[in-house]
Order: structure tokens, then sequence, then C-alpha cells
């Protein structure tokens, strides 16, 4: 087991370009499944994820590869309607295929997904919206399974507005008969993704990024060359580790308007974030002034940058509150900088954090990808050593994240 060893205090400079988002490539690398022709997606990420997700296509039939930054898709036959467990169960994500399998196919079986054990992540809603359509769902023991003759356009009302919801009824919609309207629909900046994705494939989609998403079924997609968006959730990642270190990084392809309450939160705890030509600037100022922050869906705080936030309130000059409105169990990383000194309690779904002047280097665990993240910022601002274990979890959501801090000036390596 690979871990990440730090030694903290040293501020971060210099300039570090974002990569493409995790959470906008695995639905376009499904959506691919929608056409026979080839897809390629340009300045993939190379992440656990994808790769698992490139494990998924390749399982169902198509041939997918590889190619430098390029992934090429072509999913002329499909000649399975099953995603293998030992897949599924290592990446939620891998359930953005059924949508696209029951398009195509008329029929989908998927293991129960895994993934981070942030919570309880129902995949009730999807099932909802495919029922809606016209497919017969059943449930066995760890699977479910999917089948229709022909996928019909309805009107669906998500109760929450779920992203992957979202994303894998749009998909299975695509190819529908009629107009599909999704109601309460996610509007994550990914939605909007997908949609371009498939309306330059050729499908009829207007609303993404609205609460009401409309789409005219087509007949057939065809293929395209596309890039997905960069990550948000590392751009606010890197945001926090310029200002926890007191640094100044310059954060090239980026799209500030993807990030607003994350900006407005940093600037208001007391660092500088400038918008220049090539990209985000942020300047770190000392420790950060207290303050509350509670998650919640597109456009509101991310739950994704909970865990970075509360690393850095944690050094804070007074008492911040956290409160997560999304998962109910995404506050595992809370032990973990406890164990560096920081004075946090726990009460339900809200985190108090008196902040205390210096964080201190310690053994850590990470519990799931985005905790990983937090306790390495947190070893970057804290005294002597900090070693974080579990880093498999980092890796599936950044891109040489040791790499690009030390190209920052970090003291950071990874060791077997």
């Amino acid at each position: 087991m690979s871990s990440i060893v730090i030694e903290g205090g040293r501020p971060l400079v210099g300039t570090v370009k974002i990569s493409s988002a995790k959470n906008a490539v695995l639905p376009v690398l499904a959506a691919s499944l929608l056409t026979e022709s080839q897809c390629i997606i340009e300045d993939a990420p190379e992440l656990e994820d994808v790769k698992v997700m490139i494990e998924v296509l390749k399982s169902l039939g198509a041939r997918a590869q590889r190619e430098g930054d390029s992934i090429k898709i072509t999913a002329s036959e499909i000649n399975s309607f099953e995603a293998p467990y030992d897949l599924v169960r290592k990446m939620r994500a891998s359930f953005l295929v059924m949508g696209p399998l029951l398009a195509r196919k008329g029929r989908a079986r998927i293991s129960m997904p895994g993934g981070c054990a942030i919570g309880s992540r129902p995949i009730d809603l999807h099932l909802k919206g495919f029922a809606a359509l016209g497919a017969e769902i059943k449930l066995g023991h760890g699977y479910v399974e999917a089948k229709c003759k022909k996928l019909t356009g309805s009107t669906i009302y998500l109760d929450f507005p779920s992203v992957g919801a979202t994303e894998n009824i749009m998909m299975a919609a695509a190819l529908a008969e009629g107009q599909t309207t999704i109601e309460n629909a996610a509007k994550e900046p990914e939605i909007i993704d997908i949609a371009n994705f498939l309306n330059s494939m050729g499908a009829k989609i207007r609303g993404a990024g609205t609460d009401i998403i409309k789409i005219e079924g087509v007949k057939e997609l065809s293929g395209i060359s596309y890039t997905v968006i960069p990550d948000r959730i590392e751009t606010g990642t890197f945001l926090v580790a310029g200002a926890i270190t007191g640094g100044n990084i310059l954060l090239e392809n980026v799209v500030p308007e993807h990030l607003k309450p994350v900006i407005a939160k940093l600037i208001e705890c007391g660092a500088t974030i400038t918008e220049e030509p090539e990209g985000l600037r942020v300047i770190g100022n000392g420790r950060p002034m207290a303050s509350d922050v509670k998650t919640m869906p597109y456009p509101g705080f991310p739950t994704d940058m909970q865990a970075q936030i509360m690393a850095y309130l944690s050094t804070a000059l007074g008492t911040s509150m956290v409160i997560e409105t999304v998962f109910e169990n995404r506050f595992m990383h809370v032990e973990e900088l406890k164990r560096m000194g920081a004075k946090i309690k726990i009460e339900g779904r809200s985190a108090v954090i008196e902040g205390v002047e210096k964080l201190s280097g310690a053994p850590v665990k990470a519990t799931d990808l985005r905790a990983g993240a937090a306790l390495i910022l947190a070893g970057l601002a804290a005294e002597g050593t900090t070693k974080v274990m579990n880093t498999y979890h980092i890796d599936r959501g950044y891109v040489n994240i040791v790499e690009k801090l030390q190209n920052l000036g970090a003291s950071i390596k990874k060791v077997d």
C-alpha cells in the first residue's frame, strides 16, 4: 500500500494546470455507447476511475483504448448487456452505462454500485426514470435488471436533483421515441457538459443547467471528438492549497463560474483570488478568518469541497461551522484531522471547528477521495511530517497530485 509523505510549512508558489473533470469524463465515456461510430475524448484525465470505466465499456463489447491523452471508443458491437460486479464494485459511476445500454440494446443488468463510502447514494431515482420511459425493472440479489421493447418519452420528476440520475435518464431519453421532460433536474456544470456532448452527436436536448431539461428523442447519434470541462473540484483543492500554505499560485485551465461559492468563501476567509488572462490566482494571507459553510446541490457550496474547506478552517481565527446537507456519512476525515491537532466536534450533520494556531504532522488515513485531499492540504500547512495512507482513494480523482504539488515547491513524495 503506497503512502504520501509531506514535510509541512512551505508556501506553494508557481503555476499549475488543472486536468479535465473526472465527473464529466465518466458520463461522456458511458454516452459513447449510444452510437456505433467512433468517439474520441481528447485530453482525458489519467485516473483510476477512468481506467475502470474503459474496462466496463470493453466488457460490454466496445473497443476502447487510450492513445496518449485521448481515449478512442467504438461501440459498433455491444455483445453483452451486463456490467461485471468486479468492475462496478470499484466505482459507482459504472452504473451510468445502464441508460445507454437500455437505449441501444433494450436490456441492462448491473451489479449494485460501489465507490467511496460516504453515505447512501440510492439508485432508485435512476430506476424510477427508466420505468417512466417504459422499462421493466427487476431487483435481484445484488443486481438490478431493466428491459424494454422500446423507450418512450415521458415526464419524470426527481425527488432530489441527483446528478447521476439526471445524466442516466438524459442518455436513455436521447434515443427514446418522443419527448422526455426531467423536472427538478441537477444543474451541475457536468450536466451541461454531457448535454453538449450528446447534442454534438445529434441529440436534441434543451434546458441543461436549469431544473427542467427537455429531450426530443432521435433515431441515431453519430461519433464525435470532444474535450470535457476542467475539474472544478481539483481547481477548488488547489485554491485551498495556495490559501492554507500562504502561497501564491496561478491555476490554468479553469472556469471560475463553476466555482463561485468556493471562491467567495475563500475570499471571505481572507485569501486573495483574482482572475487573470491565463487563469485564476490565489494568494494566502496568514490564518483565515472563521466562517460558516453549508453544502448544497449546485450552484451551492459543493459537498466535494467540504473536507478541504474544513482542513483550511481548522487553523482559522475563531469558531467555524460546517453543515453537510448532501451526504450523511461525510465527516470521516474529522477523526484524522483531530490526530493532527484540529479541534472539531460533530453534532449530527454539523461540525463545529475551533481554530488552532498550527496543525501538527501525524500518520493519518484517507477514508475517501476528498478526505484524502483534505489530509494532504492539512499536511502541507502543518508543522513536521505527515504520512497519508490509503492513497488509492486519492488516485481515483486527482491526476499526478504529488508531482503537481512538488512543482509548486511542496516537500511531498509517494512511498510504497
